[in-house]
């Protein structure tokens, strides 16, 4: 694995996932940059249907249907073919450089990431200066196997339609970036793939590593042609060594709950940071309510020197880890409580200023 090419060194700014229990965007926005100024994001609010993790980046998919409140690939539409080859020679056209992408089918609108639009607007009044941006798309893996076809199939087990929704995935990623690169700093795009908790069980039997590695290898090579840093977060345990091996710069974990898990990879984990991989530690819990009333940032200051500990052992200095760490919640908070999605975010930023100075 080459080494990352980017030098962005985030020592141990705040970050976040993406959601809120919120129904307004504009104070979503204005939340998210009081407490995450340095690396801001576009924020999505799952209170509506269409921000929805399949929902919101399915715009573009050829046979994408809508109907009795459901959305699949209808592939025995008499028109499927047509609409196939349309987007691929649209995706040619982008990847070649003769149509720009900002223009193309694989933006997207105000319809479906109104959060995106908010956190420009804000972006574009010149009143902040951060470090990076950060967007986030639902990871192909997951997308893949969310997405249905007419026959409530997943479209990750048909080789035509899994080519297409990764491609369809990895070019709303690069759209991004070629958005927010404008901005002259960073742009880091996370792909979310909750999925990956199940790889390797029964639910994904007869998914092959080979399968995932080859999407995960188009989406990070699109976002970087682009300029940008690729992020896969994944909020439960997982095949860790399946995402450390996988190109990406930054790999989003949940250190509260799995760190001991996460270390079982020691050997690739090494490698990562050897290479310049940026870890995003998920020290502030987000999926058990008695945690987050009962944690605090002392505590979690506490448990991250542990676990820093824990990783200083493989032959990191802690000034190298800080550098190469960020501090996020372990997941969103769209799915709390607005009382404890605060708490979760006001805990992030004071154990983030605690172990910068």
């Amino acid at each position: 694995m080459t080494a990352i090419s980017n030098d962005f060194r985030p020592n141990a700014l705040a970050a976040w996932i993406g959601s809120l229990p919120m129904d307004d965007h504009d104070s979503a926005v204005r939340l998210m940059f009081d407490y995450t100024p340095d690396i801001p994001l576009w924020v999505q609010l799952p209170k509506f249907a269409s921000e929805g993790m399949v929902a919101q980046f399915a715009k573009g998919m050829p046979g994408l249907t809508r109907k009795d409140g459901r959305i699949f690939v209808d592939a025995e539409d008499g028109g499927f073919d047509e609409e196939m080859l349309s987007f691929f020679e649209a995706y040619m056209a982008v990847d070649e450089g003769s149509d720009d992408i900002a223009q193309s089918r694989f933006a997207l609108h105000k319809d479906d990431a109104p959060g995106f639009f908010t956190f420009v607007r804000e972006l574009d009044k010149g009143e902040y200066s951060p470090a990076a941006v950060k967007g986030q798309v639902t990871g192909p893996f997951t997308f893949g196997t969310g997405l249905v076809d007419h026959e409530g199939r997943a479209v990750f087990y048909n080789e035509q339609l899994r080519e297409a929704a990764v491609k369809l995935i990895a070019m709303k990623a690069r759209w991004q970036v070629n958005q927010l690169k404008k901005y002259g700093v960073p742009v880091i795009v996370f792909l979310d793939e909750p999925a990956l908790a199940g790889f390797g069980s029964s639910a994904f039997i007869s998914v092959s590593r080979s399968e995932i590695d080859e999407c995960f290898a188009e989406v990070i090579e699109e976002i970087h042609n682009e300029g940008g840093l690729a992020g896969i977060h994944v909020c439960a345990n997982a095949e860790w060594s399946v995402i450390l091996e996988s190109g990406a710069d930054i790999v989003s974990f949940d250190a509260y709950s799995y760190f001991d898990k996460f270390m079982l990879y020691s050997d690739q984990l090494k490698r990562f940071l050897e290479r310049g991989g940026i870890l995003a530690w998920g020290i502030v819990p987000t999926g058990d309510t008695e945690a987050i009333e009962s944690q605090n940032p002392e505590s979690l200051h506490k448990l991250w020197q542990q676990e820093v500990s824990g990783i200083e052992g493989l032959g990191f200095d802690r000034e190298q880890i800080v550098s190469q760490s960020l501090i996020t919640p372990s997941c969103g908070t769209g799915s709390l409580s607005l009382e404890h999605a605060m708490r979760v975010i006001e805990m992030n930023r004071r154990l983030s200023d605690m172990i910068r100075t």
